[in-house]
């Protein structure tokens, strides 16, 4: 009677062939996952710094603005823009709100006149 199993060696070579194919792929996501990372490192490396100051406009297209805000500020809206100090101060003493959050009228400096 003869035995037509596999022999131990072959399931082992088997074996081996899988687990390199295995390990192969491994390899190539960790590749592909270091290019990732390194893009999302370039392209946080090249944003343009967050503004110091934001206004805020109100929906509309020629609405005028709602609220200054701190650079950064959660509450800031979609609707924000970037500007610079004296903007900001200009925007506050012609009577646009500073966001009660961030308060930039503290942070400016600004005492209303």
């Amino acid at each position: 009677m003869h035995d037509s199993s596999p022999s131990k060696l072959v399931l082992l070579r088997f074996l081996e062939r899988v687990q390199e194919r295995d390990l192969a792929r491994t390899r190539q996501w960790i590749v592909d996952e270091e290019r990732r990372e390194a893009e999302r490192r370039r392209s946080i490396e090249a944003r343009p710094p967050a503004p110091d100051w934001l206004i805020e406009q109100s929906i509309g297209h020629h609405a005028p603005p709602v609220y200054v805000h701190v650079g950064g500020c959660h509450m800031a809206g979609k609707r924000s823009k970037g500007v610079a100090r004296d903007a900001a101060l200009r925007a506050l003493a012609e009577g646009v709100d500073p966001c009660p959050h961030c308060r930039p009228d503290s942070r400016l400096g600004y005492i209303d006149a």
